[in-house]
């Protein structure tokens, strides 16, 4: 089965986080043996993003939600940096700026979408509206239950326009999560990552995992699926993000453009002297 069909959430599907394996890793045992098959997917949306510029029809967004230190910027560095920065951007979606909070919550969203032929990367996204503000009670319930037909709303007009959308949760526990605290509290070139709020959060990991089950349940669609990657091995949620995007933009059947110009022409009266 291609990972493109296994991680998806199936829409109108209640998945549970907890009979869902962050530790699964297939049939590789470790980084090493994933490496060469890493290594192909990275070289394939190299080339898949080179199609995607060129046709210059159809854009590409990749939403990135995960718990604290579940791996976004892990994805971003490892596996999307073997695409091209000329059609590829990162937007980052932290606390709203002031001009942002003026707006309805999609603005800020809308404002960084990716234009015909490029490739956009969320790092948290517009589901901090149904994450964050829901948890933490910065707006009220029927606030935050209403913004998901919203949300649904908002992307069907972007595929209606051409984007394909792709939504990542990284899923780690809650042990790993701890452990991955320690190594940044060790690590002199992590440690200005760390913050009491961090260890603050870890008591609403329930009402955070409720939170995410209700997205992945209510805005998995076929034209903006969600996708639960285990991610407590970093080598393979690298290797099925990769995979997947790869999986899906071959099935797009890309193309590069016809010339549009005249080929022979140019053959004919600027090679044809040096032959």
């Amino acid at each position: 089965m291609s990972y493109l069909e296994r991680f998806k959430v199936r829409s109108a599907s209640h998945p549970k986080l907890t009979d869902i394996d962050p530790a699964f890793k297939d049939r590789h045992e470790s980084r090493d043996a994933a490496l060469e098959e890493t290594s192909h997917f990275s070289e394939r949306l190299r080339a898949l993003q080179d199609l995607l510029y060129a046709e210059g029809g159809r854009s590409l967004l990749i939403c990135l939600q995960a718990m604290d230190t579940g791996g976004k910027d892990g994805v971003i560095n490892h596996v999307l940096a073997a695409m091209n920065p000329q059609g590829c951007r990162v937007a980052h979606f932290r606390q709203p700026s002031s001009e942002e909070a003026a707006h309805d919550f999609l603005w800020r969203a809308h404002r960084v979408a990716p234009a015909r032929g490029e490739v956009v990367i969320f790092n948290r996204s517009h589901y901090e509206g149904v994450l964050i503000e829901r948890v933490h009670g910065i707006v009220p319930k029927e606030v935050w239950m209403a913004r998901y037909e919203r949300i649904n709303e908002f992307e069907r007009a972007l595929a209606d326009a051409g984007t394909q959308i792709l939504k990542f949760y990284l899923h780690i526990s809650s042990g790993e999560q701890l452990a991955r605290f320690k190594q940044r509290l060790d690590d002199p070139a992590k440690q200005w990552k760390i913050s009491e709020a961090d260890y603050a959060e870890r008591k609403l990991w329930p009402q955070y995992t409720a939170a995410y089950e209700d997205a992945l349940s209510r805005c998995s669609t076929p034209y903006a699926p969600w996708f639960v990657i285990p991610a407590n091995h970093k080598w393979f949620r690298n290797l099925a993000v990769a995979r997947i995007v790869a999986e899906h933009l071959e099935g797009l059947g890309l193309k590069y453009p016809k010339p549009t110009v005249d080929l022979a022409r140019i053959r004919r009266e600027y090679h044809a002297a040096s032959e």
